[in-house]
């Protein structure tokens, strides 16, 4: 999990206004944040397969989000995928 600091930090660079914690660009910057550090675990515990599981279902949640964000607005969607340092795919 995040810490608060971090949590905070995501939701002030990634939200739509104020108050914002639920919207698509920062649900998806906590996934990415959260990815990273599974990954990083997953590394040095290669045999952790609870955790392989649930890296797998951030992972496609994290796609169906940004496939959500791109139908609504592209523009919202390349500004999102340039500042996570996210590739777009297809």
């Amino acid at each position: 999990m995040l810490d608060k600091e971090l949590k905070k930090k995501v939701i002030e660079d990634f939200g739509l206004h104020e108050n914002d914690t639920g919207s698509a660009e920062v649900q998806v910057a906590i996934l990415t944040y959260r990815i990273e550090k599974l990954a990083e675990h997953l590394k040095e515990h290669k045999n952790d397969l609870h955790s392989k599981r649930g890296l797998l279902k951030m992972v496609n949640q994290r796609k169906r989000l940004l496939s959500y964000v791109k139908n609504k607005d592209i523009n919202r969607y390349r500004k999102l995928i340039g500042k996570l340092g996210l590739r777009e795919t297809a």
